[in-house]
């Protein structure tokens, strides 16, 4: 399998952000477009798998009366309560045996929308050797945002699949100032199928 953007190589770790069902179209906080990521985010895990490589999923995994919920006063619909099928990853992503599972948001409050928070992710992958994160995933202006800034606070390098990533855009434009942000910040751009348009 060749994936011409997207080279991963030892030091190199893929980081799912949150590919849960109450994200995708249908769910409870659906992300416009979010079944656009599984094809570019099967083919990354695929590729990371054959090559030995490490794959983490992150996952909201939220009590009932998280604090980021309506009835809580918080900014969402109640979503991917934890045991719920809300919750469960989407289907046919076909994580290969041994994905490491990170869930956040455990705990009513606080809130979390990194995928390092309070989530022993970084020295998880401090003991994996992992020098580069490179993520894909939903949604790029709230979890991806959030994980791929943390990561690169940590000292993490990073790379952004924008093929596999998609905005909530409560604010038009919102994804792609994400983008321009975590760019900004240090992240590379990359694709994983193919070159960037």
């Amino acid at each position: 399998m060749s994936l011409p953007a997207l080279n991963p190589g030892p030091g190199d770790a893929l980081l799912v952000v949150d590919v849960q069902r109450d994200f995708l179209p249908g769910g409870a906080l659906a992300v416009p477009c979010g079944n656009a990521v599984l094809g570019p985010l099967r083919r990354a895990i695929a590729l990371f798998a054959e090559r030995g490589l490490p794959v983490i999923a992150t996952r909201d995994w939220h009590p009932p009366d998280h604090c980021s919920f309506a009835a809580q006063g918080g900014p969402w619909p109640a979503h991917c309560i934890a045991e719920t099928s809300g919750a469960e990853f989407a289907p046919g992503l076909r994580f290969p045996p041994g994905v490491e599972i990170v869930s956040k948001g455990v705990e009513r409050t606080p809130d979390a929308y990194s995928g390092f928070d309070r989530t022993g992710l970084g020295p998880r992958l401090g003991a994996l050797g992992v020098r580069r994160v490179i993520v894909g995933g939903l949604a790029t202006d709230y979890c991806v945002r959030a994980t791929v800034l943390d990561a690169l606070a940590l000292g993490f390098a990073v790379a952004v699949l924008t093929d596999a990533v998609r905005a909530v855009d409560v604010e038009a434009g919102d994804g792609e100032r994400a983008l321009q942000e975590m760019a900004e910040r240090g992240a590379r751009l990359e694709h994983a199928v193919g070159e960037t348009p």
